[in-house]
């Protein structure tokens, strides 16, 4: 006897728009002879949404909500991850996995409203989105079902989903020709699939959407200085901008440059390995002002202890647990690390390179004084007699020890 299905009489699907999930309101339709409604949320970047509404609306959905997240994106995701320096595997600056938890809850709240039994997404069984997705959703509401049709369908590969697709007359972008997965959004781009699965192969210029290659970037630089407030940048060149704008602007210019290019065999969170390439000129330029600033104004033991946070803080991003007591945790932490970040950092943006060049803050810890090697020196070099030889007491008597071992 095959699977039996469950009876669902409406579903909101998380609709992106691309192939997944425009193969998937037809599929979703006679698979469960149910009401589909389509949810997407407005990111930013690289996609036209009445166009996606038109499409979803002609596929088959009931009704489609289109709404605009990116302040608070850029405001309680973006900037969270930004403060707390959380990069993934030194080079993923968690673009696609930021705006998981903020999709998921968005979606429960258009599933409330409109009394749906499900919701459903479109991601795969081999990735780290079906567990962002299904673990925040579970986090917001945890009677609602969830349906992964990308786990249970008979379409295997993206060839055989086109293919489905050109038999129902679904209208879809993709192409066999250009078969990239692509992921967009304010703080950055996500590509896979295609000639990238083969983690030797050059990723085709083609591939990159946002930055030009560095070898084509401009022969003059720009230089910026990028001011913080409290960790969160807030002008660009004495001039104030929203987040919003403010990220825009970076990713143009940093983009211009080819800055923000990262090639990744990444650790997913089910146990493969992963090869995906990453454009995101404004979080690459954004962290490097960040952490220049924080070493100006935090002292060495928060400074170095923050750094352990923002590994464990990323990690909990990449795997889903935004929601989880010990993200809630760390982010008090964060907070008040981040209480005296405030200055400028100037920076050097030339053929794929961010330099910084200088930084300034009302809170600075660095005293020239102290720091000098000319006249005005007033570190007290004799106290480094004292301070060496307690500092490397413990050392000295384990040497004495070792030494009257040996000679018995």
């Amino acid at each position: 006897m095959g699977k039996k299905i469950t009876k669902i009489k409406k579903v909101v699907l998380a609709y992106s728009g691309g192939l997944d999930t425009s193969v998937m309101i037809h599929w979703l339709k006679k698979k469960y002879k149910c009401r589909v409604i389509a949810f997407t949320g407005n990111l930013g970047y690289g996609k036209d949404f009445e166009d996606a509404k038109k499409r979803a609306l002609k596929i088959g959905a009931e009704k489609v909500y289109v709404e605009d997240l990116q302040k608070e994106f850029v405001n309680d995701y973006v900037f969270s991850a930004l403060k707390a320096d959380a990069i993934y595997e030194g080079k993923y600056v968690l673009a696609t996995a930021l705006s998981r938890p903020l999709i998921a809850k968005k979606l429960v709240r258009v599933a409330e409203k409109e009394k749906a039994d499900a919701v459903a997404h479109g991601c795969t069984g081999k990735g780290n989105d079906q567990v962002r997705f299904e673990v925040s959703i579970m986090a917001s509401n945890p009677g609602l079902k969830v349906l992964a049709p990308v786990r249970d369908w008979e379409l295997k590969t993206r060839m055989e989903e086109i293919e489905y697709a050109r038999k129902n007359r679904i209208p879809i972008t993709s192409s066999k020709k250009q078969l990239y997965s692509i992921d967009s959004n304010l703080w950055g781009v996500s590509i896979e699939c295609g000639v990238l699965e083969d983690p030797w192969a050059q990723p085709p210029e083609d591939a990159y959407r946002i930055t030009i290659s560095p070898e084509k970037a401009p022969s003059t630089p720009d230089v910026l200085e990028v001011s913080f407030k409290k960790g969160i940048p807030v002008r660009i060149n004495s001039k104030t901008h929203n987040p919003v704008e403010l990220i825009m602007k970076l990713n143009k210019i940093g983009g211009k440059h080819g800055i923000g290019r990262a090639d990744l065999v990444e650790n997913r969170l089910v146990g493969i390995k992963s090869r995906e390439i990453y454009e995101s000129p404004a979080a690459v330029i954004l962290h490097a002002c960040h952490r220049e600033l924080q070493n100006l104004t935090l002292d060495r033991e928060t400074l170095h202890y923050k750094e352990l946070i923002a590994l464990k803080y990323a990690e909990l991003i990449y795997n889903g647990l935004w929601d989880s007591p010990l993200k809630e945790a760390f982010d008090g932490f964060i907070e008040k690390t981040q209480e005296w970040v405030t200055g400028t950092v100037r920076i050097k943006l030339y053929k794929g390179s961010c330099i910084v060049t200088g930084r300034k803050s009302p809170y600075s810890l660095y005293d020239k004084k102290l720091a000098t090697y000319e006249k005005g020196d007033s570190f007290s070099h004799r106290s480094a007699e004292g301070f060496i030889e307690l500092w490397g007491l413990p050392l000295k008597v384990r040497a004495a020890v070792a030494g009257k071992k040996q000679k018995k």
